[in-house]
């Protein structure tokens, strides 16, 4: 097979590595453009948006609505923006939401009671193997636990849920196990640990950088692209567990060329700023075990249990996910950074629930932009507005290339070491993604979480 190779200083790790790509062929389609609608008659009728465009106006009508707001998500098959509103006496916000263009419902549960809710289960039902985030299709908070979660502890577990009212969560039983994922391969290596690269990012300082899982970051300091090789880079900071899970790890090398870009083997996507993510919302992640996988977003400020404790602020996903991928880039089809990979259940037989850390979130955090546009402040990517502006190497494919190429085959895995080297619960054994250099030009892997 064909892989793209890049040079180890020149371009030392394209984010998201190469993988094999068989696990999710359909490739990235260009994106449907934006619709105004169109006589006046049709003004209050739901426009049809592209995903970006509705997370933006998700987050506009989120600060219009105020507590009339109950939460939103992308009806990909409609192509447009739902709302959930509480009724009220002030009928004018659900006019205005629907002038704006969303289809509008009205619901039973605020956002204060769905997030009283899950503090509840916070102090209440904080066990390791579960987790639970806030669904707005259903309205609902969506509580799932692992294999792990039996006897007394789901017997806790469902009396909390039960205590939080009739309408308000629902309770959901996983085949797997929450873990942060590792295994052996092709990425970058630490302390006997292997993780990969997610997205490269320009420091505050305006140094090289990127950023990987926390889990890794708090495992080890130094990073190589090759196993027992020279260390490349170095960390700065990292959270994990807690509030995210996420690490700055900068480049030893100073003059080191970070483009900002998905590596797809043969081809890559550049990735032009940070978003958001939106429930209903069709995204991609590479992995060095699964190749390119997609899925749907399913919750927001998800909450997970995992062994090695507590992690919050994570988005949560169907996109399957084993061994190998950890870290890896959650991407959309026309270029925007989402998340990285931070752990999960099931694998991309049967399917789970894999949950990412959002990349606006880590940029805030760290104080990094992505790319090498200073001026897409990490700020105003948390915020919910588009940043970042300029891909970091303008040299490869727009964001509209389509995400495929050649299958990587059985190349992608590497070979250093089994997938089941890393027990779930070292922290150690860290998430990544994909690492562009290695020295056998195989091309960029995913790594995996710890």
């Amino acid at each position: 097979m064909s892989h793209k190779r890049i040079p180890k200083r020149r371009a030392a790790m394209a984010a998201g590595g190469v993988v094999a790509l068989g696990a999710a062929a359909i490739l990235l389609p260009n994106a449907n453009a934006s619709q105004d609608g169109g006589s006046s008659d049709a003004a209050a009728a739901p426009r049809t948006l592209k995903a970006a465009d509705a997370s933006d106006l998700a987050s506009q009508l989120a600060g219009m609505l105020g507590d009339a707001f109950a939460g939103s998500y992308y009806d990909t098959g409609e192509q447009q923006l739902v709302v959930n509103v509480v009724p009220g006496d002030n009928n004018q916000v659900i006019v205005e939401a629907k002038k704006a263009g969303a289809d509008v419902r009205e619901v039973d549960n605020s956002m204060g009671e769905l997030r009283g809710g899950a503090s509840t289960l916070k102090s209440e039902a904080t066990i390791p193997g579960t987790s639970w985030a806030i669904d707005p299709r259903t309205n609902k908070i969506l509580v799932t636990a692992d294999s792990t979660v039996t006897g007394e502890k789901w017997d806790k577990l469902e009396s909390t849920v039960q205590g939080l009212g009739s309408g308000m969560a629902t309770l959901e039983k996983s085949a797997g196990t929450f873990r942060t994922f590792v295994s052996g391969g092709d990425a970058i290596f630490g302390g006997g640990a292997r993780c990969s690269l997610g997205f490269n990012v320009t420091a505050g300082d305006g140094s090289p950088a990127f950023l990987t899982a926390g889990h890794c970051g708090v495992a080890t300091e130094q990073w190589s692209d090759a196993q027992d090789g020279a260390p490349i880079g170095t960390v700065d900071q990292a959270v994990f567990p807690g509030e995210g899970d996420f690490a700055l790890v900068k480049y030893d090398d100073p003059a080191t060329e970070a483009p900002s870009e998905v590596n797809l083997g043969d081809q890559t996507l550049a990735i032009g700023q940070a978003a958001e993510a939106t429930v209903g919302q069709q995204v991609f992640r590479m992995g060095s075990t699964t190749g390119l996988a997609d899925g749907q977003v399913l919750g927001l400020d998800a909450t997970v249990n995992y062994p090695e404790g507590t992690v919050t602020g994570l988005i949560q996903t169907d996109v399957c996910a084993e061994p190998g991928d950890s870290g890896g880039s959650l991407f959309t089809q026309d270029g925007q950074a989402i998340g990285l990979t931070s752990g999960g259940s099931g694998d991309c037989t049967v399917g789970g629930e894999t949950f990412f850390q959002p990349v606006t979130t880590a940029l805030e955090a760290v104080g990094a932009t992505l790319g090498g546009d200073a001026a897409g402040g990490a700020g105003d990517q948390a915020g919910g507005e588009e940043a970042g502006g300029e891909e970091a190497g303008g040299e490869e494919a727009g964001g509209g290339d389509a995400v495929g190429g050649e299958e990587a085959g059985g190349e992608q895995a590497g070979g250093d070491a089994g997938a089941g080297d890393a027990g779930a619960g070292d922290a150690g054994d860290g998430t990544g993604s994909g690492v562009g250099g290695s020295d056998d030009g195989t091309g960029a892997h995913d790594g995996s979480t710890g």
